[in-house]
């Protein structure tokens, strides 16, 4: 038995040492390639099986599949330009056009929804209005109060005629009951088989997880943000309590551009292209906002969502506030946060005193002493979890979507973020993080001076940011 064990032993340490090689060759960052080469080295048992199923950041098939899913719908892409904004924006406008790797659309119309009770009243009339078809994603869906709410929505959509399209993501939608989606494919949707369609099941892979939350409906409107679909969504849990979380209402071109990741990830996962059979031609609000969708991938040439984080960052003169739930950046965000902030921009973070995550919680005090001795100011929501993704830089621009700040939204997670370039907008969301200030506090203790959980763990937690 001894003897198996040394032959077990032994080869999990050959497997170390090859996984390291692997991480060091493929890894996206230096730090993501040293976190795993030392796990894998150093503990090479539980190190092999987790990189089995978190490591390969970078796979040239899975790439070279998603490239062919966004060639799909290349034809497509250029639509915008009849709708691009003048030229006032400026030059940091064309980094976020040439980020997303989509144009700035003008005549857009925007309603910033908070919480889960006004999303959905939103989202349940807007799928009530449906005449042609509804696209739906979401990250997670449950079979719960809300989600058989949202099921009976979608059934009698498709019972009038419409045609429904429903995608999920089969790790963070995993305990979804295969009766639940039984349901909507006996009254004529389509919905993904977890067991036919493409997913990181198939390849012990559940990096690759997709985040988004987009509803796309007759291809004239669309919303996304941070909820998913889940009674703790609505406040309803009692772990968490009432649920802090921000959603977007899209009318207009822009709807077009949400609707193209759809594409893209209906194509992915259903090996069907459906371009020809949506409406590309959205209504144009002479009144309406610039806006622009961002997409990200870890399919992308560069990384998509580091680069929208830098760019707010960079592009900041006045202000910079960012609410996300874990703040896990890799070194070039925070040297940009710090930089912005020694410019004299006002860089706040907002980030949850509540946890739900434990290591993503406890790695965010590692790097609080360093951002706070720069000029950044870092705020913890008290009042209940806090889950929303929102961004607002200066009186300019405000930006609402999936994207958390840190590195598997960076360069794992398929993300959708909308930016809105519109000072109304932006005033809207200004009161609607003081409001969330105000039930914050900010935080002023050194990390030796936390308990000791967090100052012993802290440190060690900080070791798996790269993977997070």
């Amino acid at each position: 038995m001894y003897v198996l064990f040394g032959y077990a032993y032994l080869a999990f340490q050959i497997g170390g040492f090859f996984c390291a090689y692997q991480a060091a060759a493929r890894a996206r960052t230096a730090q993501g390639a040293t976190g795993w080469v030392i796990f894998l080295i150093a503990a090479p048992v539980p190190g092999v099986i987790a990189y089995l199923f978190l490591g390969h950041s970078r796979i040239s098939d899975y790439e070279d599949s998603r490239r062919k899913s966004e060639r799909v719908s290349e034809g497509v892409r250029e639509y915008g330009e009849r709708f691009a904004p003048d030229a006032a924006l400026g030059a940091a406008s064309i980094a976020y056009s040439r980020i997303a790797e989509l144009p700035l659309t003008r005549g857009n119309r925007t309603e910033v929804l908070i919480d889960g009770t006004a999303t959905f009243d939103a989202i349940f009339a807007a799928l009530d209005a449906a005449e042609n078809y509804i696209l739906a994603q979401f990250y997670i869906i449950k079979d719960d109060d809300l989600g058989r709410e949202f099921q009976a929505r979608l059934i009698a959509a498709a019972e009038r005629g419409v045609r429904v399209r429903l995608l999920f993501d089969q790790v963070g939608s995993g305990k979804l009951p295969a009766a639940w989606r039984d349901r909507l494919v006996a009254a004529g949707a389509e919905v993904l088989d977890p067991a036919k369609g493409r997913g990181p099941r198939q390849r012990l892979q559940i990096n690759y997880r997709n985040h988004r939350k987009t509803i796309v409906i007759d291809g004239k409107v669309g919303f996304t943000g941070g909820l998913n679909v889940g009674d703790e969504y609505m406040g309803r849990s009692e772990e968490f309590g009432p649920w802090r979380d921000t959603h977007i209402r899209l009318d207009g071109p822009v709807v077009s551009q949400l609707q193209l990741l759809f594409v893209e990830d209906w194509h992915w996962m259903m090996r069907e292209s459906i371009i020809d059979d949506l409406n590309w031609d959205a209504t144009l609000f002479n009144d309406g906002s610039t806006a622009l969708i961002v997409g990200t991938g870890p399919a992308d040439d560069f990384e998509t969502g580091a680069h929208y984080f830098f760019a707010m960052a960079t592009d900041a003169r006045e202000r910079l506030w960012i609410a996300s739930p874990y703040f896990v950046p890799d070194l070039d965000i925070r040297t940009a946060l710090k930089h912005a902030a020694m410019r004299g921009v006002d860089v706040r973070i907002l980030v949850p005193d509540v946890i739900d995550h434990k290591i993503p919680w406890l790695a965010a005090f590692a790097f609080f002493d360093q951002m706070r001795a720069a000029g950044v100011r870092i705020f913890r929501y008290t009042d209940s979890f806090m889950h929303q993704k929102v961004a607002l830089v200066d009186d300019r621009i405000a930006s609402v979507g999936t994207t958390n700040l840190d590195n598997r939204s960076f360069r794992l997670n398929f993300e959708a973020t909308a930016m809105i370039f519109a000072s109304d907008v932006a005033a809207e969301v200004e009161e609607m993080l003081i409001q969330d200030f105000s039930r914050s506090f900010e935080l002023e203790k050194q990390l030796s001076e936390q308990p000791w959980y967090i100052k012993r763990m802290a440190p060690v937690a900080r070791l798996f940011a790269p993977l997070l």
